[in-house]
């Protein structure tokens, strides 16, 4: 890639992101916008009277200030604390911002060192790498970035020490900042679970695999009989499971009801309020099909009552429950331990959130779950696989003097002055990006047929699949479509050359992967908060069936799913070029910078908290950007092998064990507190009720939170779980 087509890349991207922006800052400031851009804070006002105070004010005035752009969005989302953040989206979306704070902090040092040290190194090295400055020129033309890069140091050159020194202190670094924030990130975790004690969760455990009482014909009185004699001071009640398929059908069918019946009724009432003639009112027309739709809806809900009745649902019971505890001590106690001689009985795991349990998972047989988790393997290797089409196509399209060779109408594009600089400097990049973006998506659907309990689980299953995915095509198979190919095939004619051309392979791709940073970060950041999807469907349902209709937020949670993996990438890409060609780094400095002021602003007015796991998305976050620092490492002992410093290459082997053992330490010293309540933590949280005299209300409350859809009362069934079954649960 020439020069050109990094300036190209570099002015589309940084021009679409003023206009963009740009355009943002105006439409925030409209009314008739907020329900994209304030969808959190106009849901929570109208479900809380102590957040009415949140609602955005807007200048109703149609002054010159209500349609120029400003900037107050950027100054105001840097004021944001932690501890804001922590309150508004809990401790799962703080992490999303520690993620974007981790990266400026390594990022920048990784800068300074890259353009005050590395860069000179590598520049001065120019004559070393050619034997003429005309075949520098030629290199330079082909890679625009090897002057700036390794490749333009001589092999064997003492030069690499420099480039030794700089990995181990950046890796050493990398180390020191996971560490502190691992360390940090666990006291948020457990200050965040005792501020939250109150939660079900922590008093409630899953049980799974429970045997068939053949007495009674059913598995309730198992559970009873099983925790009473095992649990006698510790066991408070259970909630059994059912399955809900037809119970779900019969719903669906008077919901479609009830809405029929109320676009009636509004129809109605318009046509009254119009005064219509008489002979061309149809409301006896409207009339007739009103009492039919109610006689319908009450013929459903009768089926409905029916099913919830407690000899069909005896008939219905699956072999999972909801077991609460009267202290969390009793629950961790339990969640901790086998509660049978034989594994695969009474299977008990922590409960997750009501709010995050996924339902129609916990219908499936524990013992079918490890063929689904095979098949979702199989399904996203099969994806990944598929996908290395696009991405080859893309490298293609980047490559233009290979793609004048294998496509010779290709060379028309020379003859309109910078079109081959804008097809082959931008065009690659956006088209990559389009793919990715539809990657999670599908990820996320196969991750619901894992099997997982909780939405949480499954989105943390989601975003893996996500970024190994990213790291497989965008990362390894770009490398080698793109570099590794070419070059194996010129080292067949010069096979002395080899070493040479895979050392220039790694840095011939910086300058595609600078930009794939700039439209990521740029184009990327800047239409994640512009939301033009949701504009666009705004703009056709005002038009069309919710015309003249009152307005409803766009709410959605936060897509941890999407955002952590393509994050983690371009940490991934970052440290891998963080030696090879530092002038890659300022890149990321700003991709990191504007992600977290667009994060921060959807965190606070944009996106929902359905879910809050206390950050267990942070040990993840963690092992990806270890996977980043150790491919760093490898690809650096390959390089000073193939630059003929084999010191170097030995001398790096001991810092690569240091990150593996470093990782070891973590596994010991911090995962386990984040799957598990501790037994220290629940006795401390259960004294703290005690002394507060809230420990009966809390328990008897979880009692009846994890009351599944089929018990729900009708006209709750939207509504979050602070309602009491139909079907009384077993107590003691």
């Amino acid at each position: 890639m020439d020069p050109g087509s990094l300036i190209a890349s570099a002015g589309i991207n940084i021009g679409l992101a003023i206009v963009i922006l740009s355009l943002f800052s105006i439409l925030k400031k409209q009314p008739s916008y907020a329900p994209v851009y304030y969808p959190r804070r106009l849901s929570q006002s109208q479900s809380s009277q102590r957040n009415r105070n949140n609602v955005p004010s807007f200048n109703g005035s149609l002054t010159p200030r209500r349609f120029l752009p400003s900037l107050s969005w950027i100054s105001r989302a840097y004021r944001v604390s932690e501890d804001e953040i922590l309150e508004t989206g809990g401790l799962d979306a703080l992490i999303i911002i520690r993620l974007f704070k981790f990266g400026i902090k390594f990022f920048l040092v990784c800068s300074l060192i890259g353009l005050a040290v590395l860069l000179p190194v590598n520049y001065s090295g120019q004559g070393q790498l050619a034997k003429s400055r005309q075949q520098s020129y030629q290199a330079l033309s082909r890679h625009s970035l090897d002057l700036f890069s390794i490749s333009n140091i001589e092999p064997g050159s003492n030069r690499l020490w420099v480039h030794f020194s700089c990995l181990w202190f950046i890796s050493l670094y990398g180390v020191y900042l996971l560490y502190k924030e691992y360390h940090e990130i666990l006291s948020k975790r457990i200050q965040q679970l005792r501020n939250i004690r109150h939660q079900p969760d922590q008093f409630t455990v899953l049980v799974r695999e429970i045997p068939f009482c053949n007495e009674h014909r059913s598995r309730g009185c198992c559970v009873d009989k099983f925790f009473s004699k095992h649990h006698p001071y510790a066991y408070h009640s259970y909630q059994i499971l059912y399955d809900g398929k037809e119970f779900q059908a019969l719903l669906g069918q008077a919901k479609s009801i009830e809405r029929k019946i109320e676009d009636l009724s509004k129809r109605s009432a318009g046509k009254k309020h119009n005064e219509m003639p008489l002979l061309s009112n149809p409301s006896h027309h409207d009339a007739a099909k009103l009492a039919s739709h109610e006689e319908k809806l009450e013929e459903l809900h009768h089926k409905i009552h029916q099913l919830q009745s407690e000899n069909k649902l005896k008939e219905k019971e699956l072999p999972v429950a909801f077991v609460t505890f009267k202290t969390r001590l009793g629950a961790a106690l339990v969640s901790h331990s086998q509660q049978h001689a034989d594994p695969l009985l009474w299977i008990t795991d922590m409960a997750p959130e009501p709010r995050d349990v996924s339902w129609r998972n916990l219908v499936i047989p524990y013992r079918l779950l490890p063929l689904c988790r095979l098949g979702v393997i199989v399904a996203a290797t099969l994806l990944t696989i598929f996908f290395t089409i696009p991405v080859t196509a893309v490298q293609g399209i980047a490559k233009f003097e290979k793609l004048k060779k294998w496509f010779p109408p290709a060379k028309a594009l020379q003859l309109i002055p910078g079109l081959s600089s804008i097809i082959t400097g931008y065009l690659p990049s956006a088209v990559l990006k389009g793919f990715i973006y539809i990657v999670p998506f599908p990820m996320l659907g196969m991750a619901k047929l894992a099997g997982c309990i909780s939405r949480s689980k499954e989105e943390i299953k989601a975003s893996n699949m996500v970024f190994y995915f990213l790291v497989g095509n965008v990362f390894f198979w770009s490398l080698l479509s793109g570099s590794l190919l070419d070059e194996i095939g010129e080292s067949f004619t010069h096979p002395k050359d080899i070493p040479s051309h895979l050392a220039t392979a790694v840095s011939a791709q910086a300058d595609f992967f600078v930009t794939y940073i700039l439209t990521d970060g740029l184009s990327g950041f800047s239409l994640e908060i512009l939301q033009p999807g949701l504009l666009c469907w705004d703009a056709i349902k005002s038009c069309t069936y919710g015309r003249g209709k009152e307005k409803t937020p766009f709410l959605y949670s936060l897509p941890y799913y999407r955002i952590i993996p393509t994050v983690s990438l371009s940490v991934l890409i970052g440290m891998v070029y963080a030696v090879v060609t530092p002038l890659l780094l300022p890149f990321l400095i700003g991709y990191f910078c504007l992600g977290y002021v667009v994060y921060i602003n959807q965190i606070e007015d944009v996106y929902e908290t359905v879910y809050d796991t206390c950050g267990q998305y942070w040990p993840y976050i963690h092992h990806y950007i270890l996977i980043a620092m150790v491919l760093m490492q490898i690809t650096m002992i390959g390089l000073f092998g193939l630059k003929s410093k084999p010191a170097a290459s030995i001398s790096t082997v001991p810092l690569l064990f240091l990150t593996l053992m470093f990782n070891e330490y973590c596994k010991i010293r911090f995962l386990p507190t984040f799957h598990l309540l501790s037994i220290q933590n629940a006795k401390e949280f259960d004294e703290l009720d005690v002394k507060c005299n809230q420990m009966e209300f809390n328990y008897e409350s979880a009692s009846i939170a994890y009351c599944p859809p089929c018990l729900r009362p009708l006209n709750v069934m939207q509504s979050e779980p602070s309602y009491s079954p139909i079907v009384s649960t077993s107590s003691i």
